[in-house]
């Protein structure tokens, strides 16, 4: 039976979409390292997810917009974005596993696994390709909005980042829908300006 391990990357920062990778590992292509993205350096998970994209029987990576989070919120955007992951797989899944405590709606049987990119496989695979795929757009952002740092915050409110925003206002990869961007804005004349309108 085929099965799918589901996680996201970039639910907490506030700038740049969530992603989402699904990944059906093969058994008879053991990947060696396999844990939980955030517990790895930035080298070791690419070098992780080279291997998984070249040994497994299916990957797929998608994402949901800035945009799309703040229309639906956070939670409901990762899991259009874990669905979309779901359904690029080729072959399809028989079953999906996803980390957390919640469930995309799939064509396909899926349970929720607490811990499960630090307990199952191709969940910890999903995780790193996610948050690879992630990171290198953040250092995409930074070379368009350098002032933000997203290159090493990643879109995290870091005080560099926090700072930034106070100074520019935000930017059009910023989640206006999350309390630190709509609060810190540039005011002239009681209006919200940004830097980048």
């Amino acid at each position: 039976m085929l099965i799918a391990g589901v996680d996201e990357a970039g639910r907490g920062p506030l700038a740049g979409p969530v992603y989402a990778a699904a990944v059906i590992l093969d058994p008879a292509r053991p990947i060696a390292g396999l844990r939980d993205s955030k517990l790895l350096s930035a080298g070791r998970r690419e070098r992780l997810a080279q291997e998984i994209r070249a040994c497994s029987l299916a990957w797929a990576v998608a994402a949901a917009d800035v945009a799309e989070i703040d229309a639906l919120n956070i939670l409901q955007a990762t899991l259009v974005a874990m669905r979309r992951a779901v359904e690029a797989l080729d072959p399809a899944p028989a079953q999906a596993l996803i980390d957390g405590n919640q469930v995309p709606r799939l064509a396909c049987p899926a349970r929720a696994i607490i811990k499960g990119d630090r307990d199952v496989a191709s969940i910890s695979a999903a995780s790193i390709l996610a948050k690879t795929a992630r990171d290198a757009l953040l250092a995409e952002l930074h070379l368009l909005y350098p002032v933000y740092g997203f290159a090493q915050n990643k879109g995290y409110g870091t005080p560099q980042h926090l700072e930034a925003l106070e100074r520019h206002g935000p930017c059009p990869a910023h989640r206006r829908s999350f309390a630190p961007v709509s609060r810190m804005h540039l005011c002239k004349n009681g209006q919200r300006v940004s830097a980048w309108t």
